[in-house]
């Protein structure tokens, strides 16, 4: 800071020299109120060396100190608070600022170093709610400012795009689908048949387990399943593409929930490795009882893998590949135990850079006090969905 160095550099003077412009820098406060002024400099260092009480030093000190940037000098005991002349601030900034206009306020302390950001994560085949956007401008906004630090942001968005629920849209699709209207109006087609499917489960549970055998074809590679689910993605991320155009954001990265399928066996083969798995109920959880926080699940009773499990993959595919610094998570605040229990996890497998991975929480947004549903056609709001 130019104006705590041009402090340092009076006290220099009014000091007859005596201690270093550096030294005097270092006991240079910024006071927590306002009403102390700008900057404070407290006498007690220099009580040893005059062999005086601090506040007479103060006042005597205060005396000496001249300066056009500086308004007002204040002694509250052994404090010398001074006061900047906001106008000649305030044109210096400007002036500084009009020089060097998109450099203002650079640093390089991140020098260059990668931060990973995960941001947005919208579920395919649904609307971009207002819980996606908020995670959008809150992530690319982290990013600017890491940036702005030194640092490299690497944005990702790690798309909802695999889940049981694929296997109802593509039942739902097959059955009452028409192809040129998802082409459209592809995001508004696919929820209205996503939402028809489950009016129309309840009182026809076949459709649940037609559901569940599209989803099984679809994870076995079926060629229809994964053409279709391929097409809904495609359309999808058209339309998401379209949002973040008028926001001008971009990603680095659209690796979503898909891009780890074959990245979770390793997972749970390290967890085997370390003998972190234990059974639990015919499934797979990492105990957490000295984290203080319940079982992370890994795999269910049938072999399926989770949430945990995806997450787990990606963070090992981010450092592997990005080796960050730093690994940012946007993402709504009823996720917090997931990321506790994620961290938690990867630290028990010995990875010490847990500890640099963030959790950045932002509340629910409620329609009539409730939790808003894609199911009932509401549209929900938070990354999570689909997991």
């Amino acid at each position: 800071m130019k104006y705590k160095q041009a402090f340092a550099e009076i006290l220099f003077e009014a000091l007859d020299h005596e201690i270093p412009v550096k030294d005097l820098e270092v006991l240079i406060e910024k006071p927590k109120n306002q009403q102390h002024g700008d900057l404070a400099f407290p006498c007690f260092t220099l009580a040893k060396v005059k062999r005086k009480s601090p506040a007479l030093i103060a006042h005597e000190l205060s005396t000496k100190i001249q300066s056009a940037t500086i308004e007002k000098v204040q002694v509250v005991g052994a404090y010398i608070n001074i006061f900047l002349n906001k106008k000649l601030v305030s044109e210096d900034t400007v002036a500084e600022i009009i020089k060097q206009q998109e450099n203002y306020g650079a640093l390089d302390i991140g020098k260059n170093r990668p931060v990973t950001i995960d941001l947005s994560s919208p579920n395919i085949a649904k609307p971009f709610s207002m819980g996606h956007l908020r995670s959008t401008v809150i992530g690319n906004s982290l990013a600017f400012i890491v940036e702005k630090c030194g640092y490299k942001s690497i944005r990702i968005n790690h798309i909802g795009d695999w889940g049981t629920q694929f296997g109802k849209l593509i039942t739902a699709y097959k059955i009452w689908g028409e192809a040129e209207k998802v082409k459209l109006n592809p995001i508004k087609e696919l929820l209205t048949l996503y939402v028809k499917f489950h009016d129309e489960a309840e009182s026809n549970p076949s459709l649940v387990e037609q559901g569940r055998n599209w989803f099984k074809k679809l994870e076995d590679g079926d060629e229809e399943a994964t053409s279709l689910w391929q097409w809904f993605r495609d359309e999808s991320l058209k339309e998401f593409s379209r949002i973040y155009q008028l926001m001008n954001v971009q990603f680095d990265s659209f690796a979503g929930e898909a891009f780890y399928n074959d990245k979770m066996d390793r997972v749970v083969k390290l967890l085997e490795e370390k003998q972190l798995l234990i059974e639990s109920d015919q499934a797979q959880v990492v105990e957490l009882i000295d984290k203080e926080l319940p079982p992370c699940l890994i795999k269910k009773s049938d072999g399926a893998t989770l949430y945990a499990t995806r997450d787990l993959a990606a963070a090992l595919y981010r450092k592997e590949n990005y080796d960050f610094d730093l690994s940012l998570y946007v993402v709504g605040n009823e996720q917090s135990l997931h990321f506790k229990q994620l961290m938690a996890v990867l630290e028990k497998m010995g990875y010490a850079w847990a500890n640099n991975m963030v959790h950045i929480p932002f509340g629910m947004m409620l329609k009539d006090g409730k939790k808003m549903s894609t199911r009932k056609g509401k549209g929900r709001l938070i990354r999570g969905s689909t997991k």
